[in-house]
C-alpha cells in the first residue's frame, strides 16, 4: 500500500486471511483489505513491528496466546443492540416461552440458553428480560449461558455497565425495572439489575474448538455470527448446534443468514427462526 505507515502486501493480507481461518474459522472476503490494515496497524504499533510479515511470523511462531487473541479481537465485528431484531424476542415472549410453561410438568422445569457470539452483552440481557417478565417468579431453574471469542467485549458484557444511548429507547417501564441509573461521576450510564446479572453466565469460547457445556440447550441464539464463515464450516457449526439443543428445540440466526442448503437438521418457522426436527 503506497504511503503506508506499515508494509503491506497481497502475500501479507493473505497470510492474515489464514491465520484468522485456522484460529477462528472467520473467512475474510477479498474486499476486507483495507479493513485489515486499519485494525492490524494498531497491534504492529504496540508491539513495535514495521512490517506485517513480521507480525504474521510473530502470531505464528511465538506461541503467545495474548497476542493471538489480540489479533482475533481486532478483526471481530461487533455490532449489536437491546433487543436488536426485535421479532425474536417477541416469538420467545408470546409463543416459545408460554408453549414451554405449559408443555413442562412440575418435574420438568428447567430451562437452558446459549447466546453464541454474545459481544457486548446486550442479547443475553435482552433475554433474561424476556424470561424475568414471562416465567413464573419462582418454580423455574432458568439459566444463560453468553459466550465471544472476543475477550474485550466479554468484559464489558459482565460487567453490564453502558452508556444511555444504548437503552434510551426502551420502554420506560423497562428502564425503570431493569437499569440502575448512575448518578454524580456516573451520570449519563446505567447498570443491568442483578436479578438479570444472576441469570447470566459469560464465557470466553472459540466456536472451532471443542464445547465444553453439554448441554441440553433449549433454545440457542446465534446471530450475525456464521456471515463470517464459508459454507463447510456453517455445516459443521450447525451440524453440532442440533446435537446440542434439546428435541424439538429453536434456533434463531441473523437476518441475512439461512440454513437452506447447509443442514437438513432443522425446520424453517420464518423470520429466521429454526426448530431441530432430526
Amino acid at each position: 500500500m503506497a504511503g503506508a505507515e506499515f508494509e503491506f502486501s497481497d502475500q501479507d493480507f493473505q497470510r492474515v486471511r489464514r491465520i484468522i481461518n485456522q484460529v477462528a474459522g472467520i473467512s475474510l472476503a477479498d474486499g476486507k483489505r483495507e479493513l485489515v490494515y486499519s485494525r492490524l496497524s494498531r497491534r504492529l504499533r504496540q508491539r513495535g513491528f514495521r512490517r506485517f510479515e513480521d507480525y504474521c511470523d510473530f502470531l505464528e511462531t511465538s506461541g503467545d496466546e495474548t497476542e493471538l487473541s489480540e489479533f482475533v479481537n481486532a478483526l471481530t465485528t461487533n455490532l449489536t443492540s437491546f433487543f436488536r431484531e426485535s421479532h425474536h424476542f417477541e416469538f420467545l415472549a408470546k409463543e416459545l416461552l408460554p408453549g414451554l410453561i405449559r408443555s413442562r410438568g412440575l418435574n420438568n422445569r428447567r430451562i437452558r440458553i446459549w447466546s453464541a457470539g454474545c459481544s457486548t452483552g446486550e442479547e443475553p440481557y435482552s433475554i433474561a428480560i424476556v424470561l424475568r417478565e414471562v416465567l413464573p417468579a419462582t418454580g423455574w431453574d432458568v439459566k444463560i449461558l453468553a459466550t465471544d471469542l472476543d475477550s474485550n467485549v466479554l468484559a464489558t458484557a459482565e460487567r453490564g455497565v453502558y452508556e444511555w444511548n444504548r437503552v434510551k429507547d426502551l420502554s420506560e417501564p423497562r428502564l425503570r425495572r431493569w437499569f440502575q441509573k448512575g448518578r454524580n461521576a456516573q451520570a449519563g450510564w446505567v447498570r443491568v439489575a442483578p436479578a438479570l446479572r444472576d441469570l447470566i453466565t459469560f464465557r470466553q469460547l472459540n466456536l472451532m474448538d471443542d464445547w465444553p457445556m453439554r448441554g441440553p440447550f433449549d433454545l440457542i441464539f446465534c446471530r450475525n455470527v456464521v456471515i463470517y464463515f464459508d459454507k463447510p464450516t456453517q455445516q459443521i457449526l450447525f451440524e453440532r448446534y442440533a446435537d446440542i439443543l434439546a428435541e424439538r428445540g429453536h434456533l434463531f440466526v441473523g437476518h441475512s443468514e439461512s440454513l437452506f442448503k447447509v443442514t437438513e437438521r432443522f425446520a424453517p418457522l420464518g423470520k429466521t427462526i429454526y426448530q431441530r426436527c432430526l
